[in-house]
């Protein structure tokens, strides 16, 4: 299964796009939607939105065969897309190790979808854009679309 075009929108509008090389909440240079510099990796110049979008494509190959393989039962599409942005987001261990995949792996479908939303904290405390990514990716499991923030 490969991510759809919902769960591809759903992770740039939630990375956001930065055309410049600045550091990650984890202090790691990062750049374009939320791609990790890795040595000797280097973008002096910057990335336009077009070369960023398909760094990202290329990234989230790993999230996917992530949830390919830590996945034990049918999945939707939305599901799908709702774990693969999930993986990006916090990494393949994190799923790995959670609750969210025990449930799911169960087949407590609805259980797990609530257990995405408790992976909205950050250094301690609720993070608004966590809460919000994970609110998104519950409509995703469900099915849903979700809805594009309109430019101020």
């Amino acid at each position: 299964m490969k991510l759809s075009a919902a769960g591809l929108e759903l992770m740039k509008q939630s990375e956001g796009f930065r055309s410049c090389t600045y550091l990650d909440v984890n202090g790691f240079p990062t750049i374009g939607y939320g791609h990790r510099l890795l040595h000797p990796e280097s973008f002096a110049l910057g990335v336009t939105e077009a070369q960023a979008g398909e760094i990202l494509v290329s990234d989230l190959r790993e999230a996917e065969q992530a949830v390919e393989r830590l996945v034990k039962v049918e999945l939707t599409q939305g599901q799908f897309d709702a774990l693969v942005d999930f993986c990006f987001n916090l990494g393949s261990g994190r799923l790995g190790s959670s609750t969210l995949l025990k449930v799911l792996n169960h087949g407590r479908y609805e259980e797990a979808a609530e257990q995405l939303l408790r992976w909205d904290v950050a250094g301690g405390e609720e993070n608004a854009g966590l809460k919000a990514r994970r609110e998104a990716e519950v409509v995703l499991w469900n099915g849903g679309a979700v809805e594009r923030k309109k430019a101020a």
